[in-house]
């Protein structure tokens, strides 16, 4: 099957996406600033850079893409039907990165929340920066 692109606007819309400041992040970033929390950003110095790391609580936060990060049963995580097998070299890629360098962060002593673009969608949005919250505090200081 070939692209419904041709290279040139497949490589623009490529160019376009993020690995920082993604929509979701910058909604979690706004909702925790916005009730007191303060935070570093992909600090390079812990693995996998997380997107958010809270020091003063030990907790990290990825905020994963559902599709690059292979979100099982997840509607936003569709194989493409081009070049598939490349895809899912990729995609299996990140998922086994995740893996790891939530191995390592705990091993570390770091507390790990990971959520998922869809998470942040529709109605469950609330919910889910409420829960984010709830393990932010469930991990012993809860000053802020």
């Amino acid at each position: 099957m070939t692209d419904v692109h041709d290279k040139a606007t497949r490589s623009f819309n490529m160019s376009r996406i993020r690995s920082k400041d993604t929509k979701p992040e910058m909604t979690v970033r706004k909702f925790l600033f916005g009730i007191g929390y303060r935070y570093r950003l992909h600090d390079k110095k812990l693995p996998g850079k997380p997107d958010l790391v809270l020091p003063k609580y030990k907790t990290v936060i990825f905020v994963h893409g559902c599709f690059w990060h292979g979100h099982e049963g997840c509607k936003y995580y569709v194989v493409p039907k081009t070049r598939t097998e490349w895809w899912l070299n990729k995609i299996n890629r990140n998922k086994e990165l995740d893996m790891s360098n939530i191995k390592e962060l705990k091993m570390k002593g770091w507390k790990i929340i990971t959520i998922f673009e869809c998470d942040l969608k529709g109605g469950k949005g609330l919910n889910t920066l409420k829960n984010i919250v709830k393990q932010i505090e469930a991990s012993g200081n809860t000053n802020n």
